[in-house]
């Protein structure tokens, strides 16, 4: 569960530090003391998207630390190197005014988007716009498929959908007209003649031009290697170096035997001579290679620009090109096989949609079995949240296959005895939507493992005794997992396990948010603010007594 919250520069809450606790925990204080910036802190160490203008007036950056207790050892830390301690987990996010952020867990650096991954195991944040989500009919798959667990027939489904979409896709692009197909051979024709008249080869490229730039550069390399070995052989004017060593090799010879030291030197003198005879050789057969004629360089030069041409047409290297002429090759035999090709591929179709349709009627079975459930589930919740009358129906209409499945299925409901069934939309009120809601999320938090579900202000439009029912559920709910509630219901604050007031000063032109725990005679006095208003009167304090003592 989430234990401590830590904020630092974040909008006007210049430092705090909120201890949770298990069990249910309501946060309340007046509108725009700063109850949404705490959320905001709890999404940043979520790793939800953050803006630079988070950062309070005047700071450089903000900063938000949380320490979790009782993670299970989730996938994710081994998977990204990060140390799991079983007893504490700390995120810690900096956001700075340049819009960098840096994420760390248990001390390790971490991305924004891998926080994120982690966030998702941990926290459950439920707002008013997700009641909204309600009316829009293409998430009430996503919740039913939720609900269901049905990931095993959802993926069967999927990778035969996915080959299906393959082999559509296949035929199309064999299936063509006359006159598009004549097109197409013409070009794939001209482009193969082409390419097979420079008769290419691989690295060829490289070699010619290793080739221009020894040829280019030959009337200065047969200077220096006739320089080079004139000096190693010798000329007319003077002995070369292979020359002179081998009169000293010889002259050594005579007496290498006299001492070691005579004996050494001989060899010294033996080996260099060798050396300069091998490197003479060399440089001999070297000169011997720039024997050219001025036709080669052009013929080189016309080479390099006829692959130069391939190149600006098929791809960035001849390995390139040769890979092209094989693909225009296979697509020329496609078409010109092309009958064959789509009556064998029609039959493998035939025979994927036949398995797409099992899989999907398998998908729909569990789908439909899980949604008589859901109604059921959802039904029980409402009437333990004054809507006993209420009717509610998963309705499923048959589709195209898609990648979704075979099925479409969208919410409906009766709010009052006596009313037909219609969508959401057209008959539920803010207070209705906010209730079903509640009860579709806490019949999906028993089937999830996060432990710590967050609601944000999901108790607008709700009042009265309809308002005690929500706030008897989100307590039992608290019973399973660690609650976190914003409220201005006085019916919830009051069911409260830990009470957290959220409260707005101004101190030398500036405002400061601080949020403290309230002890029973705090909590007395919130809950008479949330009753009465502006005006508490001792009526107004009774009962917010007797409301703290019912739940006691």
């Amino acid at each position: 569960m989430l234990n401590v919250l830590h904020i630092e520069n974040i909008a006007v809450i210049e430092q705090a530090e909120i201890m949770f606790d298990s069990g249910f925990n309501v946060l309340t204080g007046e509108t725009g003391a700063g109850k949404s910036i705490v959320i905001d802190a709890i999404s940043a160490i979520l790793g939800e998207r953050t803006s630079r203008d988070m950062i309070r007036t005047g700071a450089e950056k903000a900063f938000v630390s949380a320490v979790f207790s009782g993670v299970r050892e989730l996938p994710w830390f081994a998977e990204n190197g990060v140390p799991f301690d079983p007893e504490e987990l700390l995120i810690q996010r900096e956001i700075l005014a340049d819009g960098k952020n840096n994420c760390r867990v248990n001390g390790r650096p971490v991305t924004v988007a891998l926080l994120r991954k982690l966030g998702l195991s941990l926290i459950g944040i439920h707002g008013q716009h997700d009641s909204q989500q309600l009316f829009d009919e293409a998430t009430h798959l996503v919740y039913l498929d939720a609900f269901a667990h049905d990931e095993a027939e959802f993926s069967a489904y999927s990778e035969i959908y996915e080959k299906t979409q393959d082999v559509l896709s296949q035929i199309r692009r064999l299936t063509m007209d006359e006159a598009e197909k004549l097109r197409k051979v013409e070009t794939l024709e001209y482009q193969i003649a082409e390419i097979e008249k420079a008769e290419l080869e691989a690295g060829e490229e490289e070699q010619l031009d290793s080739r221009r730039k020894l040829l280019q550069n030959a009337e200065k390399l047969t200077d220096s290697l006739d320089c080079a070995v004139s000096a190693l052989y010798g000329d007319e004017s003077a002995d070369g170096a292979a020359g002179l060593l081998s009169e000293a090799e010889h002259a050594l010879s005579k007496v290498r035997t006299v001492s070691d030291s005579i004996l050494s030197a001989y060899q010294t003198v033996s080996d260099l001579m060798y050396r300069v005879q091998d490197a003479a050789e060399e440089l001999r057969d070297l000169k011997a290679e720039l024997e050219y004629s001025p036709e080669e360089l052009e013929e080189i030069e016309e080479r390099l620009d006829v692959i130069h041409k391939l190149k600006r047409k098929y791809g960035g290297s001849v390995e390139e090109i040769l890979a092209f002429l094989k693909k225009a090759r296979n697509e020329l035999d496609e078409i010109a096989f092309s009958s064959d090709r789509v009556e064998a591929l029609q039959k493998k179709l035939e025979a994927l949609q036949k398995e797409l349709k099992e899989a999907g009627l398998i998908l729909r079975k569990a789908r439909q079995a899980a949604a008589q459930e859901l109604e059921k589930r959802i039904r029980s919740e409402l009437a333990e949240l004054d809507m006993p009358g209420i009717q509610f129906l998963c309705q499923f209409s048959e589709q195209e296959p898609a990648g979704s499945g075979m099925d479409e299925v969208r919410f409906l409901m009766s709010a009052n005895k006596g009313e037909s069934l219609k969508p959401m939309a057209k008959v539920a009120s803010g207070g209705e939507l906010a209730r079903i809601m509640l009860a579709m999320k806490n019949v999906l938090a028993e089937q999830d493992e996060i432990p710590t579900l967050i609601f944000d202000e999901v108790d607008a439009g709700v009042s009265g005794r309809a308002a005690q029912k929500v706030a008897v559920k989100l307590s039992k709910l608290a019973r399973q997992k660690q609650v976190l509630c914003v409220t201005h219901l006085p019916q919830i604050a009051a069911m409260a396990d830990t009470h957290l007031q959220v409260s707005k000063q101004e101190r030398q032109g500036r405002t400061f948010t601080s949020v403290l725990p309230l002890d029973c005679a705090g909590r007395t006095d919130e809950l008479s603010r949330l009753i009465g208003g502006a005006v508490i009167t001792e009526n107004t304090r009774r009962s917010a007594e007797e409301m703290l003592s019912l739940r006691a």
